[in-house]
């Protein structure tokens, strides 16, 4: 059997926990951060490690075969 090859956007965009979870960047976290509308609380929330959905991980995983 060929070796399968890796998505090369998702190896960029997510990494898997020991545990099989799915850890992904938080959106809208890059650029305007002071002023613009974005809180305190919202800035500091975006430093916690969010996690793909359910529903998205088994495609997720599918697409990173070797992580």
């Amino acid at each position: 059997m060929p070796k399968i090859k890796t998505h090369s956007g998702a190896k960029k965009r997510f990494k898997l926990t020991k545990n099989g979870k799915v850890k992904r960047g938080h959106a809208f976290r890059s650029h305007l951060l002071n002023g613009h509308g974005k809180t305190r609380k919202l800035k500091r929330a975006y430093r916690k490690a969010s996690y793909a959905d359910k529903t998205n991980t088994a495609v997720i995983k599918r697409m990173l075969p070797y992580a």
